[in-house]
């Protein structure tokens, strides 16, 4: 996930994002990532906070037009009540929603979340995946890293990995039909046994 947003160093081969290749300055404002700890300033206001990334993404914008922005964020994860608190005085789950609150800023293409609801409560990680939800609705692509598999549950296509190896990649009705199985976590235990069936029969014919 790194690589595909341009952070990862040393990374061999060639991976192009939207036409380009990762990390090409064209793409700053046409991704957006959220890592799985909240990547803020804890002694500034959630409005500071979007105002400072806001003005770094794109530093020619209007002021008018990103405090426009600034308001669109804070309003899609629900944090206009809480936009003059301290990021340091807010709950982990708030300030995992002011995180994603920075990765919204322009209107990205793709959005790039790692474990975007680690941690969280129930109502939240079901609210913010109503919130996911909606940016796929306006346009935008999503790639959601997740060890939960109710939450692999909710997404439209599956890259299932193990031990850095891909298993299966489908949609969670194929991948619940390929293995007779009732839910994405079955599905995913026998993908997993059957691969580490097979290892071991090649190791036992060598």
């Amino acid at each position: 996930m790194r690589a595909i947003v341009g952070t990862q160093a040393k990374v061999t081969g060639t991976l192009d994002v939207l036409g380009h290749p990762a990390g090409h300055p064209a793409l700053r404002t046409r991704i957006g990532y959220v890592t799985q700890a909240p990547s803020v300033y804890d002694d500034l206001t959630v409005r500071q906070n979007l105002d400072y990334f806001a003005a770094i993404l794109d530093p020619a914008q209007p002021a008018p037009d990103r405090r426009a922005d600034v308001d669109r964020v804070l309003t899609d994860v629900d944090l206009t009540h809480h936009a003059d608190a301290l990021a340091g005085n807010l709950s982990g789950g708030q300030r995992s929603r002011v995180s994603l609150a920075v990765a919204l800023l322009g209107t990205p293409e793709l959005l790039v979340l790692d474990e975007p609801t680690v941690g969280l409560d129930p109502v939240l990680r079901r609210d913010l995946w109503n919130l996911f939800h909606t940016l796929a609705e306006r346009g935008a692509t999503l790639l959601v890293s997740s060890h939960v598999m109710d939450e692999a549950e909710r997404c439209h296509r599956l890259l299932l990995m193990r031990d850095g190896e891909i298993l299966a990649e489908d949609t969670p009705d194929a991948l619940r039909a390929r293995t007779g199985a009732d839910t994405v976590e079955t599905a995913f235990l026998h993908l997993v046994d059957q691969a580490t069936n097979a290892a071991r029969a090649q190791e036992t014919t060598r």
